[in-house]
């Protein structure tokens, strides 16, 4: 059989589909990306640039929308040396949120198009508005609908869709809803978990370990849809109340989502001159960690903080409860569908810095008694997130396309 992947950075959700599938007998796997470094074994890559990017004169609304029709002019073209060079695909597999997604059924039109359905926007009751750090308009409630346009048309050419949450599905249109299945992209159980035994060496030489008071805070960049002013508005809060914790913030500088600092300058850098000096010596702030490196640190946290606007679940979450850590969540929608207060975690409002710091202050004092969590939290991982059961349920919607 032939599969097709297309993700501009390859290989993130389908690392594992990808794989599986390239390493049985029989099959070739091509991977159309923009990454130039990225490799899976027995894995083609095809990488492609865009001609240009949207013009400043286009009008914002549909900004994204010119740049994702570029992406997809981009990706057909390779698909079509592909075709002529003798590849003609069995199943495509992609990601239609830069567009690469397209114009895929129009050089392919009998070929099974599997759809990673991530997110949709919407003005109300979602991401947009959330908070009082990014207030909505009806500018921003309108640009919300109109960017929404090339995922419409991709979900509308897709034959089945995929999502990692039901919450994500459910933000999708209701009259094509019903051809999404809900299946996460699948934790590595058997490599992520508890280790009584870790060390966290900080950048000082000092060691943490899992006898040490930490309170971690991970995302991929560090930014309010995760939640970041919140936590440094909490962190003061936290310091005064626990003496022997240290906090470690392991994330990078940029923006993956939302917007940039009024002003320029990045988060870190807002929120820090907001909050005022922090004991540098109990404040650790690690940029982007090595996986090894940030999976140590989950194993030392007495406390993992993960906040986010209601928007796509991160992997650090359920990477956090597979290893055992007792998560504080935001009270949203894509954390409520995980964590269940005092099952297999805690929550707490997501824009409330002193009930967060009060939650985590708790956490700690109580550290023993909520060990039940840390345990309910890596079985919940186990039982609907391992790698072990989502794999082979993407391989049988897989075969049942293909």
């Amino acid at each position: 059989m032939n599969y097709l992947f297309i993700h501009q950075s390859m290989p993130s959700q389908f690392v594992h589909l990808a794989a599986a599938l390239a390493g049985r007998s029989g099959n070739r796997v091509v991977f159309v990306t923009r990454s130039e470094a990225a490799s899976l074994p027995g894995v083609q890559r095809v990488t492609y640039r865009t001609s240009r990017l949207a013009r400043e004169s286009t009008h914002h609304y549909v900004r994204l929308y010119e740049n994702a029709v570029l992406h997809g002019q981009q990706v057909l073209r390779e698909c079509k040396k592909l075709l002529d060079g003798g590849f003609r695909p069995d199943l495509i597999i992609g990601h239609p949120g830069w567009g690469e997604t397209l114009f895929l059924k129009d050089i392919f039109p009998d070929i099974p198009l599997l759809s990673y359905c991530e997110f949709y926007y919407h003005g109300r009751g979602a991401d947009i508005g959330f908070t009082p750090d990014q207030p909505s308009s009806l500018d921003a409630i309108c640009r919300a609908r109109a960017r929404n346009a090339h995922l419409l048309l991709s979900l509308e050419a897709c034959d089945r869709g995929i999502s990692p949450t039901q919450w994500q599905r459910a933000v999708h249109p209701a009259p094509l809803r019903e051809k999404i299945a809900v299946i996460h992209d699948g934790i590595d159980t058997a490599s992520i978990g508890p280790d009584p035994a870790a060390r966290f060496t900080l950048p000082d030489g000092r060691v943490l370990t899992a006898a040490d008071t930490v309170v971690t805070y991970v995302a991929r960049n560090l930014e309010p849809y995760r939640g970041f002013p919140q936590f440094m508005r909490a962190v003061p809060h936290i310091l005064r109340a626990r003496p022997e914790a240290h906090v470690v913030i392991a994330g990078g500088d940029g923006v993956s989502y939302g917007r940039v600092p009024d002003g320029g300058g990045t988060w870190r850098e807002r929120m820090l001159a907001e909050v005022g000096p922090l004991d540098a010596g109990r404040v650790h702030t690690m940029g982007r960690l090595p996986y090894m490196l940030y999976r140590t640190l989950l194993q030392v946290s007495t406390v993992h903080v993960y906040l986010t606007v209601p928007f796509v679940l991160s992997w650090s979450c359920l990477e956090a409860m597979a290893s055992g850590c007792l998560v504080l969540g935001s009270d949203t929608p894509p954390v409520r569908e995980v964590i269940a207060e005092g099952r297999n975690g805690l929550l707490v409002a997501f824009d409330a810095p002193e009930a967060i710091a009060a939650r985590a202050v708790e956490a700690i004092a109580r550290r023993d008694e909520f060990r039940t969590l840390r345990e309910g939290a890596r079985q919940t991982v186990i039982e609907r997130y391992a790698l072990e059961k989502c794999l082979p349920a993407q391989l049988r919607l897989v075969q049942e396309m293909a």
